[in-house]
Order: C-alpha cells, then structure tokens, then sequence
C-alpha cells in the first residue's frame, strides 16, 4: 500500500481579538485511509502573547497513513479557543486545510471564521460572553451545508508541514 507522512507543527495564531489562545485539533481521512502511527487528534497549550505578538502555540504532529485510494484525502481541522482572566473557554474561531498532495516542506496559514448569530446572540456575547457555537462541529470539514452559514472572520491558525510519500509510483498513483 501507499504511504503518507505528515510531519511538522502546529505554530501558533495570529489576527485573533484575543492574546490568551488554545487550539483543539484534529485530522480525518477517508474510509481508504488508515492511521498507522501518530495521534488524529490533540490540544495545545494555552498561550498568553504580548499585544501585536503572534500566539505561539510549536504544537508537533507526527501522523503515518497508509492509503489503498486517495478518496478522502487527509483535512487538518482546529478549533481556536480563548481563556478570560477567570478561566471561562469561549470559541473563537473554526477552520480547516488539506494535507498538501505533493511531497516537500510547507508553511499554510488557516483562515478561520464563527458563526455570526443572532442580533440577540450577539448582544448576549457582548454583555455576557459565549461566542455562538456550531451545533453540528462536522459541517467545518464537510463541504455540505457550510455555505449557508452566516460567519464572521477569525484569526489565522499557522502550521509549518513535511509531507513525505513512498510507494505512490510503485502503486501507480501520479501526485503533484
């Protein structure tokens, strides 16, 4: 069978409105797909940065596939959370990128967006906090009903990726 290696870092946030970040982060893949080694999902640890200052987050990932079609490529998705000075979580932005397909060494930015929500949810967040959330968190990696959501921008999650292939050209499988 073919195999991928993803091999980098998850390294930190820019552009969020606030400074003290974490991310929850994951991977899917296609049914053709299965993880030999590394772990599919994780969380980073919270980050204070200075005003104007990127969150770094250096975050590794390690992840081994071994694929029998290429259907369902790997995703990388995450979830960008802030903590406030009495330890409340809110969510404050979702996002996600594919695993480039050619073999070499990458930097991605991410965009990330939230759901815009209601005036009264809004207002809500303003006085309260609680950014709305997604009630169904697969709709960020599943190209469905996404489009229909109305979102406002987040930060920029930033990741530095190896990607590494072996046995594509044996298994007759052309990338690039």
């Amino acid at each position: 069978m073919a195999e991928l290696h993803v091999i980098g870092q998850i390294l930190g946030a820019v552009g969020f409105p606030s400074q003290n970040l974490f991310c929850k982060w994951g991977v899917v893949a296609g049914r053709s797909w299965e993880l030999l080694e590394g772990l599919d999902s994780g969380q980073t640890q919270l980050d204070l940065a200075e005003d104007g200052e990127p969150v770094v987050w250096a975050h590794p990932l390690d992840l081994h596939y071994a694929c029998r079609g290429l259907a369902g490529w790997p995703k990388l998705y995450f979830q960008v959370w802030s903590q406030d000075v009495h330890g409340r979580n809110d969510i404050c932005g979702y996002g996600f990128c594919h695993v480039p397909t050619a073999p070499g060494m990458y930097e991605l930015d991410c965009p990330t967006w939230i759901p815009e929500g209601s005036v009264g949810e809004r207002i809500a967040a303003f006085f309260l906090g609680g950014a709305p959330r997604l009630k169904y968190e697969e709709v960020v990696v599943s190209p469905g009903d996404r489009f229909r959501l109305n979102t406002v921008a987040g930060g920029v999650v930033q990741l530095q990726l190896g990607v590494i292939t072996k046995d594509f050209a044996r298994n007759h499988v052309q990338l690039g």
